[in-house]
């Protein structure tokens, strides 16, 4: 298969320079929370787009032929890495041999992953950087560097806007911390469909429990719905969270097998954990996203939230009901 890409790869990189245009730079990712945020950051300099849109899983995405000709014809490719793009490894491998193609998570310090005592393999570890802000600067940095060296003449432009950018993402990370800190003790878990949360607990003090491990090739087990049944129960947990891009069958079973027992769970909300919100809405940004996340998890919780998040542009926030209390 590696060779099979090599070929293809080979044979449309020959048709790049007829193709391109002249600068500014093609840059392709594979996740919109990569391209997002480097768009911002690459201004006038690159045009970036990314191949996984809205609601669009990553572990599981297959490259299509039109993604592939982008990647061929683009200047420079970034991913996430850590197995996230697992059905794009083969690509990806065989595209670095051509032109530069980086991973932001080789640019985040082994021991700050997630599982990074427990194996050496990429497959072990924790791929959803972006769910702690701090990780993933170190990510965009990364990123940043690998545009300055394709662009040098650009170099400044670079630095400048990443500064910017960074100091919203700084405000962003204060308010939620802020928000997080507001949910009583006894409701800080989190309960989502896979775990793709984790560092977002670790970041900001919650228990996370998932019903699906790090990728969503696994299937979700009964027993594994059986046992976060009984801790809803036992620990009257009050609300679980679906994904935007997780089918939300498990979480309902969770509801379900609680309801059974005799406790009410509720839907705390729906939270874009593999994929951003759509283009052109506030959640289609990373920023947005996270305040979303944020928000909505602080709330369902029983913390207290801003309406309409950090700056007041979560629409669906404003104006809503508290929840209500678990029975």
């Amino acid at each position: 298969m590696l060779r099979l890409w090599c070929c293809v790869l080979f044979c449309l990189s020959l048709l790049a320079p007829a193709c391109r245009a002249a600068p500014p730079l093609e840059v392709v990712t594979t996740l919109a929370q990569i391209a997002e945020p480097l768009g911002w950051i690459a201004g006038p300099r690159a045009r970036v787009s990314s191949l996984l849109g809205a609601g669009v899983d990553p572990h599981l995405y297959r490259p299509t032929r039109s993604d592939v000709a982008r990647l061929a014809t683009a200047d420079l490719v970034f991913y996430n890495g850590l197995h996230l793009e697992a059905q794009m490894e083969g690509m990806l491998q065989a595209l670095a041999a051509r032109k530069p193609v980086v991973a932001l998570a080789d640019g985040v310090e082994a021991s700050r992953l997630r599982g990074a005592g427990a194996s050496p393999s990429a497959a072990a570890r924790d791929p959803h950087l972006w769910m702690d802000p701090a990780l993933w600067r170190s990510a965009l940095e990364h990123a940043v560097a690998a545009l300055i060296a394709a662009d040098p003449a650009g170099a400044e432009g670079y630095r400048s806007r990443a500064r910017a950018y960074f100091l919203r993402l700084q405000r962003l990370q204060a308010y939620v911390t802020r928000v997080m800190a507001t949910v009583p003790a006894q409701s800080r878990v989190l309960v989502t469909a896979h775990d793709a949360f984790g560092y977002f607990g670790r970041a900001f003090d919650l228990e996370v429990l998932a019903i699906q491990g790090l990728s969503t090739e696994s299937e979700a087990g009964l027993r594994r719905i059986e046992e976060l049944v009984e801790v809803l129960v036992s620990r009257r947990i009050a609300a679980v969270f679906v994904e935007s891009s997780v089918s939300p069958r498990s979480v309902q079973a969770l509801i379900d097998g609680a309801a059974a027992r005799g406790h009410r769970v509720r839907i705390g909300g729906e939270l874009y954990s593999d994929a951003m919100g759509p283009p052109g809405d506030y959640t289609g940004s990373y920023l947005g996203m996270l305040d979303h996340n944020a928000s909505t998890i602080a709330r369902a919780l029983g913390g207290r939230v801003p309406a309409g998040g950090l700056r007041g542009e979560l629409a669906e926030m404003a104006g809503a009901a508290p929840p209500a209390a678990a029975r």
